[in-house]
Parts: C-alpha cells; structure tokens; sequence
C-alpha cells in the first residue's frame, strides 16, 4: 500500500513528511497515527508540509494527535499547505514558511446521494466539522471564529507574508523552489502566482522527482537520506513498470531513465485517479490502472458508466440499478418526438 506520508527518527528528535494528498490511495490517518505514537515521550518533531488536502477526517485526527504530543512541532510549509493540510500545520509549535509558500483555508465540502434527509444529515456534518476547523486556526491565529469563518467560505490564499501578518504562521525564510507538481485545478482562487510557479517547472529529473524541495539550509531538507525521496510509492509507479502507453521513451539509442519514467507514471496515476473522482466513480481508478488504460479510454469509460447512470422514470422509490419498469431519459425524449415529428 502506498503511502503520503513519512516518519524517519533522527539523533535530535523526529522528521516527519507529508508530500501528497492526505488519506490518498486507501492510506488512511491510522498508520500516521501509530507511528507518531511510537515516537519516544517528549521527542521533538518537525513536520515537513507540501500538500494540496486531502481528507479532512485523516486530518483532524493527525491535528489533534500532533497537539497531543509531548515534544516541541516544528512545521515548515515547504511549498503549498492547502485546505486540509493547513488544518495540519496549526498544530505546530511554530510554523515556518518560505517567502514564496502558500497556505489556503476553505470551507469543508462532501459528496453525498441519497434522499433529503441524507442531504441535510450532510449538511449537518459539514457544519460540525467546520466548526472544529474554525477552533483550531482561530486558536493559532487569535482571529475570532467570525472572521475566521468568513476567509474559508471565501476560500483564502495566503503568501508567506500574509499568513505571518494575519497570524497563520509564526516565521519566514529564503524562498524555496516549489517542485511538488499539485493539481491546483480544483481551487477557484488559486494564486496566479503560483499557477505560474507550478506550470513552469521543468519535467522531473534524476535530481529532482516531482516533490523534493530545494529548502534554506536552516530547514535541514538536504540531509542525506532525507524522507521526502520516500515520501510516496504510488501505485504503478516503480522503476520496473514503465506504462509504455503513458510514458515517453527516450530518443533511439539512449538508455531509459527510470527516475523519468517513475515520474511520468506517478503523473498518469494521479490523472486517472482525478478523473475517477471527478466522475464519481473512485472504485473504477483500480481496474484503470491495472488495465494500463490511456487517459481518452478512461474519460470515454466514465462517459459510458455515466450514461448507464441515465436518470429513469419510475413508480417507485430510485434504487441502485435499472429496473424492468422503468424508461431512461433519453429514450422517453427521442420517442416523443418520434411521435411528434
């Protein structure tokens, strides 16, 4: 199973790295957990952040587990702490960012089918969980749940110099070189600046894989051996399973480089896996992936899965599934004016 996250015990205390989307990949909070747990009583942490969210259940429970731990958490956003993940680092002890790292804050959303009840039930929950997200950054921030309240319904980016400004952070350094490759796709108010940032980055090398970060030395992020090469094994995306029909193979001649072709795998994963989601249909990334499917198989697969999801006519309550007695949509229209013409 892959994970998002890693923890790697050091002579002065603890690192722990959290360099994807959290709870991705069927990984949940669980692990993250234990291991934190298994840290000697009063260990210092710091807590290394470039994340786009993720669950924001994982992410409470990890928040409440860091506030819990005896030693001192340090946490340095080394590129992007966005909705869930920000939720995270305001559980250090002091938070740290480089000049050009971003933290956003927005309102919990939720995916929910079912009869109203279930929506209100929904609504409900999201409700609740805002109001212990509005706790947390308004305990480290000193703003009051009102204000609070009003910047994650209106999604809001901060620069490293606004979070200190307004409380979110505690500290700034050098500039970093944001190298983690986020679909930022999803947000309505990303920073055009750092759109910019993430488009221009060069394609992944042996150097750099997609998610190192380039931090001031004062973050220690260049020690040998450093976690964040570790961070995530994403599904089919080892050196020995290059995904011909994702990958770009090199030019004639030239010996393949498998840090490449790692990379580029991680990247159809990740597509394939956004797709899924978007549609609705998660369970379908799986099949997809061990099938090698191409991206265009994949949108005309969900197309297909959607258009058998057609909304039907019947007499009784919808169930899952289509029923005998009940006409799709389209074919009632089409007759119609069949009829008509």
């Amino acid at each position: 199973m892959a994970n998002w996250y890693a923890i790697r015990a050091r002579g002065t205390g603890a690192e722990v790295a959290i360099y994807d989307e959290i709870g991705a990949y069927g990984v949940s909070a669980k692990g993250f957990l234990t291991e934190l747990g298994a840290l000697p009583e009063g260990t210092p942490v710091d807590l290394r952040l470039n994340s786009p969210g993720g669950s924001v259940f994982d992410a409470v429970a990890i928040h409440n587990a860091l506030k819990r731990h005896e030693g001192t958490v340090t946490v340095w956003i080394d590129g992007i702490a966005a909705s869930a993940a920000s939720y995270i680092a305001m559980a250090g002890d002091e938070i740290v960012m480089p000049e050009n790292a971003f933290l956003m804050i927005h309102d919990p959303a939720g995916l929910v089918m079912g009869t109203a009840e279930d929506m209100r039930a929904m609504a409900e929950a999201l409700d609740k969980v805002k109001g212990s997200l509005v706790s947390g950054y308004a305990a480290k921030s000193g703003r009051t749940p009102d204000d609070v309240s009003a910047l994650m319904a209106a999604e809001t980016w901060f620069d490293a110099s606004d979070a200190v400004a307004q409380g979110f952070a505690d500290r700034l350094i050098e500039p970093v070189r944001i190298a983690a490759r986020f679909d930022i796709g999803r947000f309505r108010n990303a920073p055009p600046d750092l759109v910019e940032a993430i488009e221009a980055e060069p394609e992944p090398n042996a150097e750099c894989d997609g998610r190192e970060i380039e931090a001031d030395e004062d973050t220690d992020a260049a020690a040998e051996g450093d976690p964040v090469e570790g961070a995530k094994d994403e599904p089919a995306a080892t050196s020995d399973d290059p995904r011909p029909s994702a990958v770009t193979l090199p030019p004639s001649g030239a010996p393949p480089d498998p840090d490449a072709i790692r990379a580029e795998a991680i990247g159809h994963a990740r597509a394939v896996v956004d797709l899924c989601r978007l549609a609705g249909q998660p369970q379908m990334a799986g099949r997809f992936l061990e099938e090698d499917a191409s991206l265009d198989a994949v949108r005309a697969a969900l197309l297909a899965a959607k258009a058998e999801a057609e909304p039907e006519i019947a007499p009784h309550h919808p169930q899952p599934g289509r029923s005998s007695a009940a006409r799709p949509w389209g074919e009632i229209v089409a007759r119609t004016f069949k009829l008509k013409g």
